[in-house]
């Protein structure tokens, strides 16, 4: 760690931290990104909307990615119990721009791709650094963090701006104690991976497949590069849990509920661990506080049904970034600034939620929903794409509510944190 002064400190390497971290060293700011891991490291969330295509243009990766030879996604496709299958959300018949083509990725080889690109823009990024406290002055505004080295050995290291990245640890919301769950979702995914598995034809052989089971759980089925599948189990913990807390178990139990994933997956070999998370869906109760800015999964994690989680965290890192980058141009990096930034991201969030939550009611099903309204067809594909930065959803939202309830849109993280928000943790 060459110097203990920067422009700014990113806490967490993962897509938001380092899409904030190459766009503001671009720029000219002095940037240290901390990463507690060694990295590459594995991480899940393979399956990429195609509006993430932008923010990877800007960063100048769009080609990269196809050098290194990430699967080509075309579409997402819907498969009931039985094992009919919706048509395609094909993203070309919708917009046949260049972001209609999307990925899936190993995240291993695709977060270090963004780590590589922030330190060619000249980023300083040390990875297995652990930071354990927010440094804040006397006002209570965040002015640097104290980080600890494999070894104990602690060091502050301060700056004009933190930015938290830190994923699921959501290092600042955990030690403010700002964390608040979704309280409308609350679901367990297991995954592993298979090789061998059955792939489609043609240019549905990278499709992301939502593969229904009963009580409204879901199977993921993912094609990577090369012979290997990433597949998932969603649903509620009692319907999981109902006679077996094995995931093996439960897995092999479930693959029998679904025609399609049972002849996909006949010809497979499980490969690898079994992998289980749970409770992932929350939000910060604030975007930001004095010298301070949450971005990705550290400020909110929706749900896997959608693949959003990539998508926000790239997004969220690039807004975040230019908002900074204006802060520290006006020299006031106060809460204040970044209003916006968690109105635009919250908003965004709030759009996706709405179809999440109509997904796992008893009453949804996009055919249904298409079927009585082929007009909106094209506002649900922008949805699914990631285009939900623009407010043009009332009529779909309006048609969903014919068939089911929407929830209430939740008031936290739209807001900064005040002075008495700061001074807690």
């Amino acid at each position: 760690m060459s110097d203990s002064n920067w422009d700014v400190v990113v806490i967490g390497a993962g897509p938001a931290g380092a899409t904030s971290a190459a766009l503001l060293a671009e720029k000219g700011r002095r940037v240290l990104v901390l990463e507690k891991e060694k990295f590459p490291r594995y991480h899940v969330g393979e399956s990429m909307m195609p509006f993430c295509w932008f923010t990877l243009d800007r960063l100048g990766l769009t080609e990269k990615m196809d050098e290194i030879g990430f699967q080509q996604k075309h579409s997402v496709q819907f498969v009931s119990t039985d094992g009919q299958i919706s048509k395609p959300f094909y993203f070309f018949e919708h917009d046949n721009r260049a972001s209609a083509v999307t990925w899936q990725v190993e995240r291993m080889e695709f977060d270090q791709m963004l780590v590589d690109r922030a330190k060619e823009l000249g980023a300083e990024v040390l990875d297995e650094q652990k930071v354990t406290q927010l440094i804040k002055n006397e006002s209570g505004a965040v002015i640097g963090v104290s980080v600890e080295n494999l070894e104990g050995e602690s060091r502050d290291v301060f700056a004009k701006i933190v930015i938290d990245g830190s994923g699921r640890d959501c290092v600042v919301a955990s030690k403010q104690k700002w964390r608040n769950r979704d309280p409308e979702l609350n679901k367990i995914a297991i995954w592993t991976y298979y090789e061998g598995a059955m792939r489609d034809p043609g240019l549905d052989a990278g499709s992301t497949t939502v593969a229904y089971i009963p009580n409204k759980g879901w199977f993921w089925y993912i094609p990577m590069r090369g012979n290997r599948v990433s597949v998932g189990l969603v649903a509620d913990r009692d319907y999981l849990y109902r006679d077996s807390r094995e995931p093996s178990e439960i897995f092999d139990r479930e693959i029998e509920e679904n025609v399609w994933i049972t002849e996909h997956l006949e010809s497979g070999k499980q490969v690898g661990q079994y992998w289980i998370t749970g409770e992932y869906s929350y939000r910060s109760n604030y975007c930001a506080g004095d010298g301070v800015v949450l971005v990705g999964d550290a400020f909110a994690f929706l749900d896997p049904v959608f693949s959003s989680g990539v998508f926000l965290a790239l997004k969220s890192g690039e807004l975040a970034a230019d908002a900074i980058d204006l802060a520290l141009e006006k020299g006031d990096t106060s809460a204040a600034q970044f209003e916006q930034y968690g109105n635009d991201v919250c908003l965004a969030i709030e759009r996706m939620r709405k179809i999440v939550c109509a997904f796992y009611h008893p009453e949804f099903n996009f055919g249904k929903l298409v079927k009585k309204h082929p007009e909106l067809r094209p506002v649900l594909t922008d949805l699914l794409v990631g285009d939900v930065f623009i407010d043009k959803f009332e009529d779909l939202f309006t048609a969903v509510r014919e068939i089911c309830e929407l929830p209430t849109e939740l008031d936290y993280g739209f807001r900064v944190a005040d002075l008495a928000a700061m001074s807690a943790g």
